[in-house]
């Protein structure tokens, strides 16, 4: 069987989004932003995946390692017979379920969803090869907006790993996860990561590593924004900047630039004066307690039902029932 993708939204209706959030972020004060998303390009999921295997990034390593462990109660516990992974992958952790819901001849399909029509290519046509007589879906899309182009299904198991709910800020995690709820049906699961709140050292170091990789990361939403909106961003004139709120509990990720310029981003209609040291915000990568996280859930047709956690508490994989 051949894999499939599809658009949760045409081509002209994702970049005028594209353009209005660009608009929306830049123009935004006191502190201008750019959606986080809109790092991964092929490029941007390259240096992710990097970024990955550095050693000052824990929270890969970690949350494999969780994932190897508990697999086979989560199977056992949800029954899925469908697969679903927002922030497509193809490697070993979605491979871990995969593997076995097949042990159990439970796997009768996969779904992937992703902001990179690139990196979903890849994935979905991986797993296709992989596993013969998988007919993987992909979906390109947002995650907080397009999960109803999944569409309806039953007996299912919802991958959202890598701590990349922290991205959203905090506020916006009941509605995501109520939209979330409404792909499931009773018994259904989700599994998610979360990184916890720990020493501001390793957090630091795990945003601000050695090599740089983090560091080109980040500037790669400039060669993205100039790429796809025809805007003129120099990024090797932004330094990264990344830091622990311990406050909100986040990492705030920024882009400083190193001299004044004038951008333009004639999609998104806007011109921008920059001073030497002014900033853009990137990315917040917010970090959780079980307490914290418990509150976000609370009345959003999801429950906490098992919380594992590694042994130094990194991180923390949780999963959660749809509710009756």
């Amino acid at each position: 069987m051949s894999a499939r993708i599809h658009h949760a939204r045409a081509p002209d209706e994702a970049l005028a989004r594209m353009a209005a959030e660009v608009r929306d972020g830049l123009l935004a004060r006191p502190l201008p932003s750019l959606p986080c998303k809109y790092f991964y390009d092929a490029r941007g999921s390259a240096l992710f995946d990097e970024i990955t295997r550095l050693p000052e990034y824990y929270q890969t390593r970690t949350e494999e390692t969780i994932l190897a462990r508990i697999v086979d109660e989560v199977v056992d516990l949800v029954r899925p017979c469908e697969l679903i992974e927002i922030g497509s992958g193809s490697g070993r952790k979605i491979r871990l379920f995969l593997d076995a819901m097949r042990a159990r001849l439970l796997l009768r399909g996969c779904a992937l969803l992703d902001i990179s029509e690139e990196a979903l290519v890849e994935s979905v046509a991986a797993l296709a090869t992989g596993y013969r007589g998988l007919e993987p879906r992909g979906i390109v899309g947002d995650f907080l907006s397009d999960l109803h182009a999944i569409g309806p299904g039953r007996n299912r198991l919802v991958l959202f790993l890598a701590g990349t709910i922290g991205n959203l800020h905090p506020h916006d995690v009941p509605p995501f996860l109520r939209a979330l709820a409404g792909l499931l049906s009773p018994g259904d699961g989700f599994l998610v990561g979360l990184d916890l709140v720990k020493d501001e050292r390793r957090l630091h170091a795990a945003y601000n590593d050695g090599a740089g990789v983090t560091a080109e990361f980040n500037r790669n939403i400039l060669r993205v924004v100039n790429r796809v909106l025809g805007a003129d961003f120099l990024p090797g004139a932004f330094e990264h900047v990344a830091f622990y709120d311990p406050e909100r509990a986040w990492i705030e990720m920024r882009l400083r630039a190193t001299r004044g310029m004038r951008v333009r981003v004639p999609a998104a209609g806007i011109e921008l004066e920059l001073r030497a040291g002014d900033e853009i915000r990137t990315e917040l990568s917010c970090k959780y307690t079980r307490e914290s996280f418990a509150g976000r859930v609370d009345g959003t047709g999801l429950s906490i039902e098992r919380w594992y956690v590694d042994p130094a508490g990194l991180f923390a994989s949780a999963l959660l029932r749809r509710t009756g």
